[in-house]
C-alpha cells in the first residue's frame, strides 16, 4: 500500500488489445496515480474487462506499452489484487471464510511452501477491513451475498497490493449490500488504489474521484462529471444529461428516434 505521493501507480500509452484479429481496444492512454479511485463505464463488449485482463496479464496487447509501478505488467502484476465479476462456487463445498481469504496469498507462495504466521495475520486483517473477521470459521456458502462479496474483497486485499481492479463488484449484491460495499471501498482507497467497472451511474458518482467511459476507445479527463462524450460514447445515440434539481444541458438537436436520456 502507498501514502497519497501523486505517483504514477499505472501507465498506459498508445495501448491496443483485444482477441486474435477482433479489436476490442484502440489507442488506450492512461495515467493513474497514487490513491486515484477511478469509475470506468461503458457498453457491454465495449473493453472495460479486457483493459482489466491487460492490466493482470491476461491479454497481450497489440501494440503500446503498460507499467505498472514502473514495471512491465509480468512484473508489476504482483502489485495488483483482483475481484472478478462473479466468482462460481459450490456453496456445499466445506472451505471457511478464513481459507478463502488466505488463497489471496498465494502469489506470494512458493510452490508447496506452507502458510507463516505472517500469511495468516495479513488474513486476518484483511478480514477486519472488511468486517467479517467474526466469520471468519463460518463456511463461505452460509454468508449472505454482499458478506460473500467482501470475503472475496479482503481476498483480493489479503496480499497487500498497491491497485485494487473490480469488475461489477455490486453485481450480485442487493442495493443495502451495495451501498455499504461502496462505503468499505472508500475506507479501503484511503491507503489503496482502485480501478472500478460498473453499470451503476448514480452509486458509481457518488462514490468514486474521476469517471472514465470505456467504449473501445477511452474518454477520460481526471475527472468526476460524466459528460455527454461519455454518454454518446457509450450509447451510440445524443444524450440529454439530466441532473436533478438542477438546469439540463440541451445538446444538439436530433431526432425523437435516437435520443436516450440519464
Amino acid at each position: 500500500m502507498m501514502s497519497d505521493s501523486g505517483e504514477e501507480v499505472i501507465s498506459i500509452r498508445n495501448l491496443w488489445a483485444g482477441y486474435d484479429d477482433d479489436v476490442v481496444l484502440e489507442d488506450i492512454n492512461l495515467s493513474v496515480k497514487a490513491l486515484d479511485f477511478i469509475g470506468l463505464i461503458g457498453p457491454n463488449g465495449g473493453g472495460k474487462t479486457t483493459l482489466l485482463k491487460v492490466l493482470l496479464g491476461l491479454v497481450r496487447p497489440y501494440q503500446g506499452e503498460v507499467r505498472i509501478m514502473g514495471k512491465s505488467v509480468g512484473e508489476g502484476r504482483q502489485h495488483i489484487g483482483y475481484v472478478p465479476q462473479s466468482v462460481e462456487f459450490d456453496r456445499s463445498f466445506p472451505i471457511r471464510v478464513f481459507d478463502v481469504v488466505q488463497m489471496g496469498r498465494l502469489g506470494r507462495k512458493k510452490l508447496l511452501h506452507r502458510f507463516t504466521k505472517e500469511d495468516n495475520q495479513a488474513v486476518i486483517k484483511a478480514l477486519e477491513n472488511v468486517d467479517l473477521v467474526d466469520l471468519k470459521d463460518h463456511s463461505i456458502g452460509d454468508l449472505s451475498g454482499g458478506q460473500r462479496q467482501r470475503a472475496f474483497i479482503a481476498r483480493a486485499i489479503a496480499s497487500q497490493p498497491s491497485v485494487l481492479l473490480l469488475d461489477e463488484p455490486m453485481a450480485s449484491v442487493d442495493p443495502h449490500a451495495s451501498s455499504n460495499i461502496f462505503e468499505l471501498l472508500r475506507e479501503i482507497n484511503q491507503k489503496m488504489t482502485i480501478i472500478l467497472i460498473s453499470h451503476n451511474m448514480d452509486a458509481i458518482s457518488s462514490y468514486v474521484k474521476t469517471i472514465g467511459c470505456v467504449s473501445r476507445k477511452l474518454f477520460y479527463h481526471a475527472e468526476k462529471a460524466i459528460t455527454a462524450e461519455m454518454m454518446e460514447a457509450a450509447y451510440q445515440c445524443p444524450m440529454d444529461l439530466i441532473a436533478h434539481g438542477m438546469p439540463h444541458r440541451h445538446l444538439y438537436e436530433h431526432s425523437s428516434e435516437e435520443v436516450g436520456k440519464v
